[in-house]
């Protein structure tokens, strides 16, 4: 049996997909699995050892539909469920299974805040998808996979964090995942361990900003931009444990089964993507009148007080008590 999976964005979405990419391949030992993504994604997916076969779109979505029936797929599992992967899904007439997205609950939730969302993780619910092929779920949590060659040596960094360090993913796509810049200076400000920022190269400034913040004595890196993505996860990997948005390196946290802490603003937990399978605690402000906004987010806040960021507590003294 050939199956091909398609998920096509983003870093978080196709983490969350790699348990029915190991359980396909674990539980259906003959089959050869095949993953379709951007190829922007491809650094996600290429170590992964149940992957079989990459394909990486990275022109026309026809010129890619004709590379894929070159392959006589038997399966087609679609947990993206767009206009794209119906097209897909239509060109190569093979047997398919879909992802429920749930647009509708989402939609009550977010527009009426009708609590219809279900009581489960969207792994469960990407894993609901191929049940039909008789796969089952091996509760064995997320996986990321960091090549030999993108594993940073903690030997190289300062001495002050060979004794461990927390990490913070200072980023997120939109605004409104972020806490504001005060806020992470006063997340900063109380954390007692050394302390690496994560982030992309959009994130730097912010980064050399709140570095400017605090003394010379405060052990803080600026690892926004500085490294790539697996290099990334390899900081997360030997952190202590790690401050978040709700992100993509917060389910790559999870994969590599580290203690998270998850900051949520405009969105919330019961969306269904909560770090999966690893201990974690969550930060939100309950009972705020207008979360979630959105099920993805805004640039700016749409009620103008981002109260679910600047109300904040960090209670990082409770943090530290029971994880250190």
């Amino acid at each position: 049996m050939k199956i091909l999976i398609l998920r096509f964005s983003s870093i978080g979405d196709i983490v969350l997909t790699t348990p029915v990419i190991r359980c396909l391949k674990k539980q259906l030992p003959q089959a050869e699995i095949h993953f379709a993504t951007k190829s922007s994604f491809k650094n996600i997916l290429e170590n992964n050892p149940y992957v079989d076969k990459l394909h990486l779109l990275d022109s026309s979505t026809g010129s890619f539909i004709k590379q894929l029936q070159s392959e006589n797929f038997d399966v087609v599992i679609d947990l993206h469920n767009n206009l794209r992967t119906r097209r897909i899904k239509w060109s190569l007439k093979a047997k398919s299974y879909t992802f429920d997205k749930l647009n509708l609950r989402k939609w009550f939730y977010v527009n009426w805040k009708w609590k219809v969302m279900p009581d489960m993780h969207i792994v469960e619910r990407y894993l609901a998808t191929v049940k039909k092929l008789g796969v089952k779920n091996d509760q064995q949590g997320l996986d990321y996979f960091i090549p030999e060659k993108d594993i940073v040596s903690i030997s190289s960094l300062p001495p002050a964090f060979t004794g461990g360090y927390v990490a913070i993913a200072i980023g997120a796509q939109h605004a409104t995942k972020r806490l504001p810049e005060a806020k992470l200076i006063e997340l900063i400000g109380k954390i007692s361990q050394p302390i690496v920022l994560l982030g992309g190269k959009d994130d730097a400034p912010m980064a050399a900003r709140l570095l400017s913040y605090f003394p010379d004595g405060k052990q803080i890196i600026n690892a926004c931009g500085a490294y790539n993505l697996n290099q990334s996860a390899s900081i997360v990997q030997q952190c202590n444990y790690l401050y978040t948005h709700d992100t993509g390196l917060m389910h790559i946290g999870a994969a590599l089964a580290k203690k998270i802490v998850a900051i949520w603003g405009n969105t919330t937990p019961e969306l269904g993507m909560y770090p999966y399978k690893t201990e974690h605690t969550n930060w939100q402000i309950e009972g705020l009148y207008c979360r979630p906004c959105s099920k993805i987010g805004y640039k700016s806040c749409p009620k103008k007080h981002f109260r679910c960021m600047n109300e904040q507590q960090l209670p990082v003294a409770e943090i530290e008590k029971r994880w250190n």
